[in-house]
């Protein structure tokens, strides 16, 4: 049976626990993209954890903002990779 490069990375991956940490700095690269140029300046840090988004911001206003959207934000990020990554966000 022969698999492309890229299937047998994706599958070396998804059994691997370097799954999370590059899936983090995906997620850094794509943000503004996802949520807008103003929300991703706005945002310290991003990373992914198991199956949960973390989102860090010291703007009260956008925290507010942020924990309204969560759905959308799940939908938009798990549309972005073609697949469930996230389950959950958290905004600290």
């Amino acid at each position: 049976m022969e698999i492309s490069l890229g299937e047998a990375i994706s599958q070396f991956l998804d059994k691997s626990r370097l799954k999370g940490g590059i899936q983090s700095l995906q997620i850094k690269d794509i943000w503004e993209n996802i949520m807008g140029k103003t929300i991703s300046n706005y945002t310290k840090d991003l990373k992914i954890v198991k199956s949960t988004l973390y989102i860090e911001t010291d703007v009260a206003p956008l925290k507010n903002e942020l924990l309204y959207q969560k759905e959308k934000i799940i939908e938009r990020v798990n549309e972005h990779f073609g697949k469930k990554v996230i389950e959950d966000v958290v905004i600290k």
